[in-house]
């Protein structure tokens, strides 16, 4: 719906073009910047607006850079879902590509990108509401992916989202931002080799 207010700018386009087009200078601005640099004046001012008309929008910082974490954490399940629903494809082929897709997604939107990966730290520490929607996601996802195999005999559990949410963490030092970066030079399993040892676990015997 478009606000009548007489000092709005009269060429920045409305409604949700316009709110696309400020989280998208906000990502560019958290990748270039840094987000803890980045302020609302600094966004508006590439869009060459006030920082009111970001307001409008986004009531506080906070709304932006969880809006800017939701649209990054939403490219990632959407990935996640279009593998799940590969239903011609043996679900065991479709969890390996899940947590190579997680993996990958995770480490080049957070932690390739030092100032990306501050963002998540804050949205970790914060507790945003967002993060725990995105596991919560990854969870449903995971549970429909290991009913599906139990349906299909290819995994032997008893309650699908038990067994999801083992996976989830299980795969956790692979998806989670800060255990993605810490643990880069640490011994420990492969993502090859953990999601082995996953397919080991969920197979009927």
């Amino acid at each position: 719906m478009t606000m009548q207010n007489p000092t709005r700018d009269t060429t920045a386009p409305a409604g949700s073009d316009l709110r696309c087009r400020i989280l998208a200078i906000a990502e560019r601005l958290f990748r270039d910047m840094g987000y803890r640099k980045t302020t609302v004046a600094d966004i508006a001012s590439v869009l060459r607006m006030s920082p009111g008309n970001v307001y409008r929008f986004f009531p506080s910082k906070k709304a932006l850079n969880e809006a800017v974490a939701d649209r990054l954490l939403g490219d990632i399940e959407a990935e996640l879902e279009r593998i799940v629903a590969q239903a011609d494809l043996p679900a065991a082929e479709r969890l390996r590509a899940f947590v190579a897709a997680i993996h990958r997604m995770s480490e080049q939107q957070f932690t390739a990108n030092r100032r990306m990966h501050e963002m998540v730290e804050v949205a970790m520490a914060e507790s945003w509401e967002v993060i725990h929607r995105h596991i919560e996601a990854v969870d449903r996802l995971l549970c429909r992916l290991v009913a599906e195999g139990a349906e299909s005999g290819e995994f032997a559990v008893e309650n699908p989202m038990v067994a999801a949410r083992c996976v989830h963490a299980a795969m956790v030092r692979f998806c989670h931002p800060a255990l993605i970066a810490q643990c880069a030079d640490e011994a420990g399993p492969t993502l090859e080799q953990m999601t082995a040892f996953l397919l080991a676990g969920l197979r009927a015997r």
